[in-house]
């Protein structure tokens, strides 16, 4: 059968279609996910989309599958975030704010919890999580180097408390969070500054204290 130039020019941009409903689905079910839990009904999201039900299933075979992608994508683009400071901001520390203001805005404190209660962890996202801790240890590492950034500090000291200061506290309204999370992160962040005003209890708490359950 023989393909006419105007089928060859419609496929790209089919193509490009299924792949910004595809973007778009990730997107929407990840707010639905932190405002309404993974319980959310798939209809719900695909009408929030602006997409039928069928592109949906089209695409994620299931809710676990498109829990997966959520997963992912959140895990990518704040990868992406810290990396892009480092690459383009020439003060070390800044680099560090606005990674911290962009991993808020991606929701990935929130999103955790619900993907880890949703078990099933594969080698995908275990990477995905590796890569993007590994990431955060070189962002928050450069800022000391610089002396710009309280060497009694470790990177899991900044990681669980911008975790806590960006998840909804228990029985609050997830949304009511976002109207002075950037706030609270920025006098975090005075806080973390060098030269330190105060000694911090204890030792710094590295990635690898994190990991340890006993």
């Amino acid at each position: 059968m023989t393909v006419t130039a105007a089928e060859k020019a419609t496929a790209p941009r089919l193509r490009a279609d299924a792949s910004r409903n595809r973007a778009r689905i990730i997107e929407v079910a990840r707010e639905a996910f932190v405002e309404q839990g993974l319980d959310v009904p798939l209809d719900e999201i695909a009408r929030r989309a602006g997409v039928g039900n069928a592109t949906v299933y089209r695409n994620f075979a299931d809710r676990r599958d498109l829990v997966h992608h959520v997963a992912l994508s959140v895990m990518h683009k704040t990868t992406a975030h810290a990396r892009a400071a480092m690459a383009e901001e020439t003060d070390a520390f800044q680099a560090v704010a606005r990674f911290t203001h962009a991993a808020a805005d991606e929701r990935i404190s929130a999103l955790c919890p619900l993907i880890s209660q949703h078990g099933n962890p594969d080698s995908e996202l275990e990477q995905a999580g590796e890569q993007l801790k590994d990431t955060v240890v070189e962002l928050i590492t450069r800022a000391q180097q610089a002396g710009l950034l309280r060497s009694d500090i470790g990177a899991g000291d900044y990681l669980s408390t911008v975790a806590q200061l960006t998840r909804p506290l228990p029985g609050t309204d997830c949304l009511s969070v976002q109207g002075f999370v950037h706030r609270h992160l920025q006098i975090l962040l005075d806080g973390m500054r060098a030269p330190a005003h105060s000694e911090l209890p204890g030792h710094p708490v590295t990635m690898e204290d994190l990991r340890r359950t006993d």
